[in-house]
């Protein structure tokens, strides 16, 4: 288990800022908790202590927004995730985390910038349709980048956000993506020795905060007008992408 007090002070924050994405404020900040953490433990391990706390997010988060979700959604996201799952597993020993935040940063700010436009050229497009080739291929990108570095917020959104649905009906929908993706993505994590008792006692010491941090995006979710909580998503959004990118950048380079 983890001793040093540097990595509490980022873990602890950390599993919080998940908590209140997964309890339904700020969409895409969740994706924060593993850069966090990594800012005194290396990626891999900070991600293998994170699943078996996101796991326990998730349990409530069903219960929370059960029967909530889009189905049609589901069935095309959670089918392209698995492909990209098994791609990360495949991969893990050869692809360079810094280059996945490099990618998934550029996602996301690519996206959010393309939304920041439109709003400035007063363009609001109507909500879009579900898209088979959009949604398998930004699913299976979505559970590759989970599989890596549970960073599969931006490329989820890339196709979720333009749907515009109700925020409950999204917030509802991710929560059950990310719950079927982070059970599934225990085998392979388990397989690749991933889930040693080193790392499973450290995620254990942090698990009291899961609870804590839910309930407060769950108070937040409840209090905030939707338009605001969409501004607010692609906020988090270009925020976690500058993060990623800057990381992905400086780590290649050094």
């Amino acid at each position: 288990m983890i001793t040093d007090p540097w990595f509490y002070v980022a873990a602890v924050p950390a599993v919080l800022v998940a908590g209140v994405s997964k309890g339904g404020f700020g969409g895409g900040l969740g994706v924060l908790a593993v850069p966090l953490m990594a800012l005194t433990i290396s990626p891999v391990q900070a991600a293998a202590i994170m699943l078996p706390i996101l796991c326990v997010m998730d349990i409530v988060n069903v219960w929370t927004y059960r029967r909530r979700w889009d189905h049609r959604a589901m069935r095309l996201l959670i089918a392209a995730a698995m492909v990209g799952i098994a791609l990360g597993t495949a991969t893990f020993h050869l692809l360079s985390a810094d280059a996945i935040r490099l990618i998934i940063g550029a996602v996301a700010l690519g996206f959010t910038g393309n939304w920041a436009w439109k709003r400035v050229r007063r363009h609001d497009p109507p909500a879009a349709g579900h898209s088979v080739a959009k949604g398998g291929f930004w699913g299976a990108v979505a559970g590759f980048t989970s599989f890596v570095a549970h960073a599969g917020g931006p490329p989820l959104n890339v196709y979720l956000l333009p749907l515009k649905l109700d925020k409950t009906v999204y917030q509802a929908t991710t929560v059950i993506f990310f719950t079927a993706v982070n059970y599934v993505k225990l085998v392979p994590y388990a397989w690749l020795g991933q889930l040693n008792t080193g790392n499973l006692g450290t995620a254990l010491v942090l698990m009291p905060l899961a609870p804590l941090g839910i309930w407060l995006g769950v108070w937040a979710h409840d209090r905030v007008r939707e338009d605001l909580f969409y501004r607010a998503v692609y906020l988090f959004l270009a925020l976690t992408g500058a993060k990623l990118t800057w990381d992905g950048i400086a780590g290649m380079v050094a």
